[in-house]
């Protein structure tokens, strides 16, 4: 992936993979808060969550998706270095960014997403959170 440009080197830190993980908590209390007022945006929010979790990790190692890589590599890259054990738990992430891109970008016939949609995905999103969390202080730097 760094080969291919869809990851680059940055210095590590694990103070900007914090602050990610704060970022990452917040966007799902906001996600649960609003899904039923709006659940496009939450459904949006709670994506963000999980994705700036994903970030964190590589943040820490000294890594970064980059444009070409997207959130695609992130999820991959993260996916790579923890399955097995976790990769069943971060499998959600891929149908989340698709779904998410399809609420984003809707065709004619895509449903809109609903309250339920949200709740459904708040726990899958809560485990990524947690596995992030937990992995911080045992991943060396890339």
């Amino acid at each position: 992936m760094l080969t291919n440009g869809e990851l680059e080197r940055v210095p590590p830190s694990r103070a900007h993979a914090d602050r990610l993980m704060a970022q990452a908590g917040r966007h799902v209390t906001s996600a649960e808060t609003i899904c039923e007022s709006d659940p496009e945006g939450a459904y949006d929010t709670l994506y963000d969550a999980a994705r700036k979790s994903l970030w964190a990790i590589l943040a820490n190692e000294g890594l970064r998706p980059t444009t070409k890589g997207g959130h695609l590599a992130a999820y991959q890259a993260v996916r790579a270095q923890l399955d097995p054990p976790l990769g069943q738990q971060l499998r959600p992430f891929d149908r989340m960014r698709r779904h998410r891109r399809d609420a984003e970008y809707p065709s004619v016939d895509t449903p809109e997403l609903t309250a339920d949609d949200v709740r459904d995905d708040l726990p899958l999103v809560r485990s990524i959170l947690e596995i992030a969390g937990g992995v911080l202080d045992t991943m060396p730097v890339y």
